[in-house]
Order: C-alpha cells, then sequence, then structure tokens
C-alpha cells in the first residue's frame, strides 16, 4: 500500500498521507513520497490548490523515532533530510493543511510549512522532541515562535505540552476550527474557494506574504507593489476587472 494517497477533484488535489499502523510517521520513505507527489502536482497548471491531510485520527505524529534512533549523527547530515522540507516550502501551489487529531513533532512543522491550516475540535498540535533529548529540527522553534510568539513557543517546546485545537486558533496557528466530521470537507472547500482565484495573483500573493518573515518591512511593502503591477499587467487582471464592471463571474485562464 502508497504511503501516500494521491485524489484529484478539477483544480484541486488531496494528498493523505497513509502510515496508520505508525501514526503517520514521517519516515523517510514517506517524504520522499511526498515530496516527489507534491512536486509532480505543483508542476501541473490545472492544480490550483493542493489539501494535505491524514486521517481523522492523525495527521501525523512526528518523527519515523525508531529509524531517527538508528541513524548515525554524521548521517542525518549527510543524506540531507532538511532538503525535503526545503522542497515542500518551495513549492508555488496554495497548500492547505487539514489537520484532525495529533499533529506532533516533524507532523506539527509539516502543518506549519502550509499556507493554511484548518483543523478539526479534535486538534492537538505539539513539538514534544524534547522528551526525547531532542529539539524540533525542521523548522520547529522558528515557524511556531513567528506563529504563536516567544512564551508560547517557548512555554509548547520547553515542557512538550500539547495545544487543542482552540487555543492554536486563538494563537493565531490555524486558520479555521470545524467539527470533528468536517476536517476534510471544510479543507477541500477552502481549497475550491483558492481554486475559483486567478492563479497569478494567488501565487504573488502567497508569495508576497511568504516574504514578510523573511525580509524587512520596506523590502516587503516593494516586493508586495511589484507582486501587484505584475499582477496588473496578467489577463486574468483584465478578466477580473472586466467581469465585476460587466457584473458577471470572471473567467480565469491563469495568464
Amino acid at each position: 500500500m502508497s504511503v501516500v494517497l494521491v485524489e484529484r477533484d478539477g483544480p484541486v488535489a488531496v494528498v493523505l498521507l497513509n502510515r496508520p499502523d505508525a501514526l503517520n510517521a514521517l519516515s523517510g520513505e514517506l517524504m520522499d513520497a511526498l515530496v516527489s507527489a507534491l512536486e509532480e502536482l505543483d508542476s501541473d497548471e490545472a492544480v490550483r490548490c493542493i489539501v494535505l491531510g491524514g486521517s481523522e485520527r492523525v495527521f501525523a505524529a512526528g518523527a519515523d523515532v525508531a529509524e531517527l534512533a538508528a541513524a548515525p549523527p554524521i548521517e542525518l547530515y549527510e543524506n540531507r533530510r532538511i532538503d525535503r522540507w526545503d522542497a515542500i516550502r518551495a513549492l508555488r501551489t496554495p497548500l492547505v493543511a487539514a489537520v484532525s487529531g495529533y499533529c506532533l513533532g516533524g507532523g506539527c512543522e509539516l502543518a506549519m510549512l502550509c499556507d493554511i491550516v484548518v483543523a478539526s475540535e479534535t486538534a492537538q498540535f505539539g513539538q514534544p522532541e524534547i522528551n526525547l533529548g531532542v529539539l524540533p529540527g525542521a523548522g520547529g522553534t522558528q515557524r511556531l515562535t513567528h506563529a504563536v510568539g516567544k512564551s508560547l513557543a517557548m512555554d509548547v517546546i520547553l515542557t512538550g505540552r500539547f495545544l487543542s485545537a482552540d487555543e492554536a486558533l486563538r494563537a493565531g496557528l490555524v486558520a479555521r476550527v470545524v467539527a470533528r466530521e468536517a476536517w476534510l470537507d471544510e479543507a477541500k472547500r477552502v481549497a475550491r474557494g483558492i481554486a475559483s482565484k486567478s492563479p497569478v495573483s494567488v501565487r504573488l500573493a502567497k508569495e508576497s506574504i511568504d516574504c514578510a518573515f523573511d525580509v524587512p518591512l520596506t523590502a516587503g511593502l516593494e516586493l508586495e507593489r511589484r507582486a501587484f503591477y505584475l499582477a496588473r499587467a496578467s489577463d486574468d487582471a483584465t478578466e477580473g476587472l472586466t467581469a465585476f464592471v460587466e457584473k458577471r463571474r470572471p473567467d480565469f485562464k491563469g495568464r
């Protein structure tokens, strides 16, 4: 059975982690398969948004601890494990995380790589690596701090405690919390909404928002301004503005 399942629904693709017996632990095999699937979808112009999920019980419970324990430290460095995470970060297609149940360690780091997190009311987020004598190594100390602030990030990472879905929502880690049975349907609904917009403006907006975490405000404003002019030069912008004036739905082509 494949460790990653891929479905297509028009312009929306759904990618599901599929190691149920291991609580979707992020083994090297799973991460390689995940990156391969996401990059293939990202290169497909017909795909305008991707949903990434696990199961109702668990998004991903973290790294594959047995695999990590067996690997010599120098091997972890030389096999470039973190390159897989960088590849996901480099995706241009918007990525919506559909989180239900446990979202811990590497699973939490994976969710934070996504552009929008939709969580079930059962979701629990955490970075419990401290309990194993290590610390987050795929962006957890940085992205969690950006998302929720220093004090709460310190609390979660240094104590290993979990955040409930409601706590994560209040802290800004997730965008929406829905009923247990709606975790995947709501993420798909969000993705369909994004997919209905101009792919040009969506990607430029995504790049501009990502930039806000990497550069000073002045540089970010300059990038935003250039992105706006570039979007306005697209056929999609002309179509969108014309459709508004003509009181009809726009037909975006991604050009």
